[in-house]
């Protein structure tokens, strides 16, 4: 895929990982559709996009909401005329322990709404915006990319059982995605970072910060930027289909 003047729909879009990649597209041309929540960190990063030269438009959008997710894509059909490729990035936390105890009494469980809202967001916003992007790639018979954006942690991590088990599902969505939509001339993938360096790890204390970074083979966090190369890696290489690029410094081989 040419990224040059290609519809770019980017969830999250409005900040963090979402941000760097709609700016590294927007300065390889690409059109940018941007769906957030926070309206103030949208339009900063579709001011961003435009100062370099490309159509960049706000969408406010709950990705987990399936008539919303309907009509927004519905939406940036008309805006733009049509989607070539979509970024899944959206994504929510709500850590803490399955079960936590102290001699032998259990204190805290993670709660039903703290494992169904991230499930909701990660892993059902994930299938509701590839549905609607897939549909409308079909029906104007121009192919596609579809890229979900996972986790390291998707290989099971303490205090996130949620959010471990949605990033697992989005990976195998993107290889079981591959097999469908092939014969639409439709490509998926995955992304699993690893620490990158944004606003969470920038609040982190130092020393807290120190001790993971020691963990990481490069010894050090990765950029926003490396996740936009990845992603404009996939979208380039036609013959990149159904699988997952790991982009972590080396901390899971």
């Amino acid at each position: 895929m040419k990224v040059q003047d290609a519809v770019v729909i980017i969830t999250g879009g409005g900040q963090g990982l979402g941000r760097a990649m709609a700016e590294d597209l927007a300065g390889r041309g690409a059109r940018l559709a941007l769906i957030d929540l926070n309206p103030d960190r949208l339009d900063e990063t579709v001011e961003a996009c435009r100062r370099a030269g490309t159509e960049a438009r706000p969408y406010i959008c709950n990705v987990a909401d399936e008539k919303a997710v309907e009509s927004t894509f519905e939406s940036i059909r008309q805006d733009f005329g049509a989607i070539d490729a979509l970024i899944n990035n959206a994504g929510i936390l709500r850590d803490g322990l399955m079960v936590k105890a102290k001699d032998g009494e259990v204190t805290k469980r993670m709660t039903l709404q703290e494992w169904q809202s991230v499930i909701d967001v990660n892993l059902t916003g994930v299938f509701l915006c590839g549905r609607e992007a897939a549909t409308h790639m079909i029906q104007d018979q121009r192919g596609g990319c579809i890229i979900n954006i996972s986790s390291i942690s998707r290989a099971g991590n303490v205090g996130q059982s949620n959010y471990s088990a949605a990033k697992a599902g989005v990976v195998a969505l993107a290889s079981g995605w591959a097999r469908e939509l092939a014969r639409y001339q439709i490509r998926t993938g995955a992304i699993a970072p690893g620490f990158i360096e944004t606003e969470m790890t920038g609040s982190m204390k130092p020393e807290a910060l120190e001790r993971m970074t020691a963990g990481i083979p490069l010894k050090r966090t990765g950029q926003p930027d490396h996740i936009a190369q990845a992603v404009a890696f996939i979208l380039e290489n036609d013959y990149f289909s159904g699988r997952v690029i790991e982009v972590d410094g080396g901390l899971r081989l």
